[in-house]
Formats: C-alpha cells, sequence, structure tokens
C-alpha cells in the first residue's frame, strides 16, 4: 500500500497539470488554485479506493470465516472428513476453482504476502484433471451402488447422513463434466437433478437456461426425444431468442414426426416424472462382468449357501509347527472353499499398520497397471488409488511382516515383490482383473463351456515379469490395514465371493493351479470406496523357489 498510493496521486498530479514542469506547478497562483480541486479530487479519489477496498475486504473476510468453518471441521478428523466422497469431491473444486476466484480478487491490487503464499502452494493445487477425476469417482460410487442424484446431493449414503451437501451449482458441474466427456446418461441424471434443486427455490449462479440446453440435448443423445422437445419448449418459454435452442426443436419435431410416422405411432406427450436412476439404461462398457462385479460390492448375488458355509471352519494355524509360530499361532478362517481363500485375524498390529503407513506416505503415487500391448507400467481409469513399495531393509517393521508372511503361507518370500501400500480414497477402485499373468490357451486344456469363454475373453501377456526372471505370481497375501464404513469389499465376481475389509486381518489365495496354470477363478476386485479411507499392504509371492514347498499336481487343475 504504500508504494501503491504516491502511484496513484503522481498520475494524477500529472494528469490534471499536463507536461507543466516542477517549477511552473509551485509558482503559479492559478495552477495552485486548480491544485486545491485536484485535491479534493484526490480525495474523493481516495475516498473511493478506500470504499472499494473495504468492500474487496469484506468479501474476502466473508470467504475467510466460510473457509475457516471449513478447515475446522476438516482437520478435526482429515481421514473421517475425506472419507465422505462429497466432502472430497467438493475439496477438490473449492481448490481448484473457488480459491483461484479469491485469488483474482485479491489481485485486484496485489497484497504480496497472500499471493507469494499461495503461489508457493499452488503447484500442490489439484488441477483441472484432478477435478474432473474427482467429478468422475461420485459417478462411478453412484453407479455401483445404485445411489440417485439426489442422494448424494442431500448427503444420504447408506448408513449415514450427513451436512455434506451439494448445490445447484455443484450439481450443475457434475452434469457438465460427464457431458464434456460425451457421458450423456450421467450428465441427465446431474443436470436434472441440479434443475429439481433450481425449482425448489435454491439460489444459485447458473441460470435455468443453461441447465435445460445441457439437459435436453443430452436427453436426445439418450434417445428420449418426446422428452427433448418438451425440455427444449420450457426453455424457449423462458428465453425465446435462444437461437440454438430453437433449431434443436425444430430438428427434435421433425425427427420425433418421422418415427412416430414409420412406427404408425400417435404422438403422446413426454412423461412428466422427473427423470431418476433407472429411467434410462446405462450404457455398456468394457468390463463383461459388469453387472455381477458391482452386485457383489452392494453386497448381492452372494454365492455362499448353508451347504457351503457348512464346510468352511476357523482354527489356530501354526504354520506346519514353524518356530516362529508355536507359542503364538495365528487365527486362521476359511472364506471360501473352491477355490480356498482365508483369513488371518490380528496378522497386523495398530503400532505395526501405523509404522507401515507412515513409511508409506511420502512414497505413495498414482498406482500403475501393465499396458498388454506395450509392456509399459502406465496409469488407467480401471485402477484409482496411490500406492508405495516398501523393501524390507526401510524398518524391522516392514522384515517382520515379510517373515510372518513366509512362516504362515510356507511359501518363500525372497522371490516375491516388495510389500505394496495401497491408499483408495474417493471413489478408489480397481476393477476386475487377475494377479497372475496369462499365456496363450492351451487348447489342450479340459475346461467346461463357461470356462473356455472365460479364457478366450482376456488379453494374454505371457511376459508380465519376465524382467524379475521369478516366474509367474503363484499366490497373493492381502492385508487390510483400515476399516471401511461402506463399500470397499474384495468381491470375485466368477465364483460370486466378497470379502470385506477388517482392519488388522489378513487374506490369502493361490492364483496358479499346482501344474502352473493360472486359476481363472481369481479374477478379482477392489470395489470402490463409498464412505470412508481403505489401507491395504499386499505381498504378491513368485513361483521359484517354491518347488518345493509347493510340488507341482498330476493334472492341470490340481
Amino acid at each position: 500500500m504504500r508504494t501503491f498510493l504516491p502511484s496513484i496521486l503522481w498520475v494524477l498530479l500529472l494528469h490534471c497539470c499536463g507536461q507543466m514542469t516542477q517549477a511552473e506547478v509551485f509558482t503559479s497562483i492559478s495552477h495552485l488554485t486548480d491544485l486545491i480541486y485536484t485535491e479534493k479530487e484526490l480525495v474523493q479519489s481516495l475516498r473511493e479506493y478506500i470504499k472499494a477496498e473495504e468492500s474487496k475486504l469484506a468479501a474476502v473476510k466473508s470467504w475467510a470465516n466460510k473457509l475457516d468453518a471449513l478447515t475446522r471441521v476438516s482437520t478435526s478428523d482429515p481421514e473421517g472428513y475425506l472419507g465422505h466422497p462429497v466432502n472430497a469431491y467438493k475439496l477438490m473444486k473449492r481448490l481448484n476453482t473457488e480459491w483461484t476466484e479469491l485469488e483474482s480478487l485479491v489481485l485486484q491490487n496485489p497484497s504480496d504476502g497472500f499471493i507469494s503464499n499461495i503461489s508457493t502452494h499452488r503447484q500442490y493445487f489439484p488441477d483441472e484433471e484432478d477435478a474432473t477425476g474427482a467429478a468422475k469417482a461420485l459417478m462411478r460410487l453412484q453407479d455401483t451402488y445404485q445411489l440417485d442424484s439426489e442422494a448424494f446431493a442431500r448427503g444420504k449414503l447408506p448408513g449415514m447422513h450427513s451436512s455434506a451437501l451439494l448445490t445447484v451449482d455443484d450439481c450443475f458441474d457434475m452434469g457438465k463434466t460427464a457431458y464434456n466427456e460425451a457421458d450423456y446418461y450421467h450428465a441427465v441424471l446431474w443436470m436434472q437433478q441440479a434443475l429439481k434443486q433450481l425449482d425448489a427455490g435454491e439460489e444459485a449462479v447458473v441460470s435455468k437456461v443453461d441447465i435445460l440446453d445441457y439437459l435436453s440435448y443430452s436427453v436426445y443423445q439418450m434417445g428420449d426425444l418426446p422428452r427433448a422437445v418438451e425440455l427444449t419448449r420450457r426453455l424457449l418459454v423462458i428465453d425465446s431468442s435462444h437461437e440454438r435452442a430453437g433449431g434443436n426443436l425444430r430438428y427434435y419435431e421433425n425427427l420425433l414426426r418421422k418415427q412416430l410416422s414409420e412406427l404408425n405411432q400417435d404422438y403422446e406427450p413426454a412423461s412428466e416424472e422427473p427423470i431418476q436412476l433407472g429411467t434410462y439404461s446405462r450404457p455398456k462398457d468394457h468390463l463383461p462382468e459388469r453387472e455381477a462385479y458391482e452386485a457383489l460390492c452392494r453386497g448381492e448375488g452372494l454365492q455362499m449357501n448353508e451347504a457351503r458355509r457348512s464346510r468352511l471352519f476357523c482354527r489356530y494355524q501354526d504354520g506346519n509347527r514353524n518356530p516362529h509360530l508355536l507359542l503364538k499361532p495365528i487365527k486362521e478362517e476359511d472364506e471360501w472353499d473352491s477355490p480356498n481363500i482365508v483369513r488371518y485375524l490380528d496378522f497386523l498390529s495398530d503400532e505395526e499398520i501405523e509404522k507401515i503407513k507412515e513409511l508409506a506416505k511420502p512414497k505413495l503415487a498414482r498406482a500403475t497397471v501393465r499396458d498388454p500391448k506395450s509392456g509399459v507400467l502406465t496409469t488407467a481409469s480401471y485402477r484409482v488409488s496411490k500406492s508405495a513399495w516398501l523393501e524390507g531393509e526401510e524398518d524391522p517393521i516392514i522384515a517382520r511382516v515379510n517373515q510372518r508372511i513366509e512362516d504362515l503361507t510356507g511359501l518363500t518370500v525372497k522371490t516375491a515383490e516388495l510389500l505394496q501400500v495401497a491408499n483408495y480414497g474417493v471413489g478408489g477402485q480397481y476393477e476386475p482383473h487377475f494377479d497372475f499373468s496369462r499365456r496363450p490357451f492351451d487348447s489342450n486344456l479340459k475346461v467346461d463351456g463357461n470356462r473356455l469363454a472365460t479364457f478366450l475373453n482376456y488379453k494374454d501377456e505371457p511376459d508380465a515379469f519376465k524382467r524379475l526372471g521369478t516366474g509367474n505370481r503363484v499366490a497373493t497375501f492381502l492385508n487390510y490395514m483400515s476399516d471401511v464404513e461402506a463399500g470397499g469389499a474384495t468381491v470375485f465376481p466368477d465364483f460370486g465371493a466378497a470379502i470385506w475389509p477388517r482392519k488388522g486381518t489378513a487374506v490369502f489365495w493361490y492364483n496358479l493351479f499346482k501344474s502352473g496354470e493360472g486359476d481363472y477363478r481369481t479374477r478379482h476386485a477392489a470395489c470402490p470406496v463409498l464412505v470412508g479411507n481403505k489401507w491395504v499392504s499386499n505381498k504378491w509371492i513368485h513361483e521359484r523357489g517354491q518347488e518345493f514347498r509347493r510340488p507341482c499336481g498330476l493334472t492341470e487343475v490340481d
């Protein structure tokens, strides 16, 4: 401020006095008289400046009060706060757009301290891609857990009701994100919700015309011509000069007349019922078992009947009298009979979990998958989490966990991969996948028709672990390092199993038969986290070194 005001004064003096020299200014009475009026004008200009600054400061104070209240709630329990997907989405949106607006407001007259601070931290802010990803995560949760848009907008998620609400503008932004991705199915759901809240009297920046514009075209793209006509007419009642809407209406009406004529049907007005989840069919995607996978995530479609359940037992496991486990065996429960999946209780202590998380947090980066064509590790939309790899030498606890895995399973971990730690946040998931690498299908392998279809559905990647020189992934050992309030199960769509996270427990299964052939039944997925924060760590155990620990079977499927 000390440098700004003199600059204003000097500019105004030059403007009023023209090109006079300093001597001319201060020796002419008439000019000094003019300066009296100039000074008065400057005082008035100064008051206007102060008024503008006070108005801006009041706006900034309003921002600060709102954000202070938000941060008090969020910092009291960061993981719990971010465990709610709406909170995570709104944090992304806030840092991507609203803080930028605040920066622009302050930049109207530079405030060095604030700008320096925000510029320093801007490199860590989410960008447009992150904000879009957060919106997609909410839509993923909406699909998987069959939640309508109002459930999200009103904070009504399974088992909880919170004050994390979405405004009309939030819903509009969600719909626009889907629209820009040509995802008209979700665009319709979120634009409809924005319209519903606006019609209910909620204030918004976005206009009803803009919402109807996006909504009517998205409905048209979903093949609902009668409703597209009705929505476009509603738009034109509000803004009759809207050229695009006028052209669209003529096009929709002509198309509808032609369609009705071909079907020999009479025109029927569009339904007045709001568009809800289930009004339109969700488009098919790349995943053949999408419906079965998502049903299991919701706890539906489980195939464990009472007859099979009666064959499951629990026991104390001492690793075939392993010296490390004789005095303190671990509780083992059968989760599934065939393929055999077991859960170990109290495998990790709270102290071990916190240490593993502490070691992993500085290293967390977006999890990658191997591209089956190029063999290169890359990020993918079907695996949304952050992961880190920990070596046994980094801390005695990591070495101890590795040894405990070896003691329990009887398999050497010397050829295993490093301990991988993963954190799944808002909508975090890993769609159905195999842990082992597939080789070309052996036509002599005796499998039924359904299993043959499964073999042929998935791409081969025989060289996935060639660089490691340790063979294929024979088994998976998965540690759950947190409870999850809702969602986040590990599911096996092939045989209808769902395993729910329980902090401190671990599950184990074999990916390969004893013959070395892949067990295609073990295709599994990490369901999206609906509410909560999911931490896991896993150990992928490889074939080399297991020759005498797990001898070959006599047939392909032993």
